[in-house]
């Protein structure tokens, strides 16, 4: 059963705050990042990132299809598939071998342009992007039901209530 909380994001500072809290407890896994070009799935990535301790620069990977993080022992793979002509490129790009890691953490952009081969998600963070072209609409969802799920929707509406 799908569960999924929505929370609106009024600047760039509350996604960072969001990308904070949501590092807190999606730690591996697959996640699904779903939005219109310009919604903020980089954005969001960068903020992730960041508060998980990386330093550098975290750029789009709209040519390289993946960007690979180590963060204090952690594997992230950060994949846009948006440019993706061909499911079987994920093939050659070695996907598998990112699938096999322990405790890897994938955040995929674009997952639909990879479909049958990317794997399913574990949570989705879809961002919508509202009139007034700023604030986004943030649904985020877990596919399990499960004590971590919990704490993350409880810790968002605290802070986005």
């Amino acid at each position: 059963m799908v569960q999924t909380v929505s929370i609106t994001l009024q600047d760039e500072a509350a996604t960072q705050q969001l990308a904070t809290i949501v590092a807190k407890y999606i730690k591996s896994g697959v996640v699904y990042l779903i939005g219109d070009l310009g919604a903020g799935k980089t954005t969001l990535t960068r903020a992730w990132l960041q508060s998980l301790g990386h330093q550098g620069n975290v750029k789009s990977p709209t040519y390289t299809l993946v960007e690979p993080y180590d963060i204090n022992g952690q594997p992230i793979y950060h994949f846009d598939l948006y440019r993706l002509q061909d499911p079987f490129e994920l093939e050659l790009i070695g996907i598998r071998d990112y699938l096999q890691q322990q405790n890897a953490l994938l955040l995929i952009e674009w997952p639909q342009k990879g479909e049958p081969i990317v794997p399913s998600a574990n949570f989705t963070l879809e961002l919508i992007t509202q009139d007034d072209g700023i604030t986004r609409l943030l649904k985020v969802s877990c596919m399990q039901d499960n004590d971590k799920w919990h704490a993350l929707e409880k810790d968002l509406n605290e802070q986005f209530a």
